[in-house]
């Protein structure tokens, strides 16, 4: 089997699962006891957390330790439901990750707004520039690149135009993080973002906030974490999580040249340019925009619903995933691609390839014939079926 679903997970490195092995064998004590053993555990997530503020430019008593992205990005909004004066609003793009959408509903639920995108999407620069002209909300969030499309988002421009007006900026980097370089993310004001994106294990995260001032706990019941995270910390998880991220990281610095990662954007483009050879009617969602070099968000053409897409490939060797659900009346149509203009009927025709640093040109060649022999089959299945009309 090809895996073409990172975005959703990624497998776990070798040298995390030796980290998490060693860990889990060495540092047996409860980091908050007072003895040496748990010291020595103390002393190892103290360490953990220098490596990644280095990473992220920041200073190491910014991180806590969370079970991830989605607790990471509740306890942000948790945080401003309790600190924000009544009446103030939160701003939130519009194609955030469902975690960030649904809690600011929940904590926010009548003072939020909404950040457009363009149809290529990318957050509205212009409306942020102009709204701030009038209005001034208690927190901007925007993720750093999306999950669906890849497409980056201007996050710098966006953290600097807040840290001038004074105004807290929030980045969801959860699909940056082991894609791209972390330093400058370390600017913003509260980072989130999760091991299993870019090979450490499931269950463990962090959120980068600041240091100065308290931050309002989610989770109660203990004074870990300097009193913002109650709970033992899963050190063995916390040393796989920073090893699977100097990996990732070492690797990005022997990418790099002087226009970003453009050396890992070649096998995408290829596969890009066969996708859209191959199959009549296939559009590339975000064409034009930077993205995420692991990432193909495509419009099939109309030869039945994704899931029908996903099926297939499954049968024939290739794990991918949908942009959004099948209009199926199960699920709604992705939030994502709806923010970017495009209608329901389109929407459920999405697929999303992701591939992992370790995915090969040979294997995005392979996908794309795959893609190539799956659609010629539905062709033929429809082309039979009364009153079906296909390109």
């Amino acid at each position: 089997m090809l895996y073409f679903d990172h975005n959703a997970t990624t497998p776990l490195l070798p040298e995390a699962r030796q980290a998490w092995l060693e860990a889990a064998e060495k540092f047996i004590g409860n980091p908050s006891s007072p003895h040496r053993v748990g010291a020595r555990a103390d002393a190892a997530l103290a360490d953990a957390r220098a490596k990644l503020a280095g990473f992220l430019g920041c200073d190491a008593l910014d991180i806590v330790w969370t079970s991830g992205a989605t607790e990471s990005n509740n306890m942000v909004l948790h945080h401003f439901a309790r600190t924000l004066p009544a009446g103030t609003e939160v701003w939130v793009s519009a194609i955030e990750h469902p975690c960030v959408l649904e809690a600011t509903r929940h904590f926010f639920p009548r003072r939020h707004r909404r950040i457009p995108v363009s149809h290529t999407g990318v957050v509205d620069l212009d409306w942020v520039r102009d709204s701030l002209k009038k209005d001034r909300p208690g927190l901007v969030a925007v993720m750093a690149a999306n999950n669906e499309t890849g497409v980056l988002q201007p996050w710098p421009e966006l953290s600097a135009l807040c840290r001038d007006r004074e105004i807290p900026f929030f980045c969801d980097a959860a699909q940056w993080i082991g894609k791209l370089p972390a330093r400058r993310l370390g600017a913003c004001d509260f980072v989130s973002g999760c091991a299993h994106k870019f090979g450490g294990p499931k269950g463990v995260g962090f959120l980068k906030c600041p240091a100065r001032g308290r931050v309002e706990p989610l989770l109660l019941g203990g004074q870990q974490e300097e009193g913002r995270r109650a709970g033992t910390e899963n050190v063995p998880s916390v040393l796989a999580m920073l090893a699977a991220l100097e990996i990732r990281e070492a690797a990005l610095q022997g990418t790099r040249t002087a226009d970003g990662s453009r050396r890992m954007d070649g096998a995408r483009l290829a596969f890009e340019a066969e996708l859209l050879a191959r199959l009549p009617g296939a559009e590339i969602v975000g064409a034009g925009q930077p993205r995420l070099w692991n990432t193909v968000s495509a419009l099939m053409p109309q030869a039945g619903c994704q899931q029908r897409w996903v099926v297939k490939l499954d049968k024939a060797g290739f794990a991918v995933s949908t942009g959004s659900a099948c209009a199926s009346g199960r699920e709604e149509p992705s939030h994502v691609l709806a923010a970017m203009g495009y209608a329901p009927t389109d929407t459920a025709r999405v697929l999303r390839f992701s591939s992992g640093w370790e995915t090969t040109g040979e294997d995005w060649a392979a996908l794309a014939a795959a893609l190539s022999r799956v659609h010629a089959g539905m062709h033929r299945a429809a082309k039979g079926a009364p009153g079906t009309k296909l390109p």
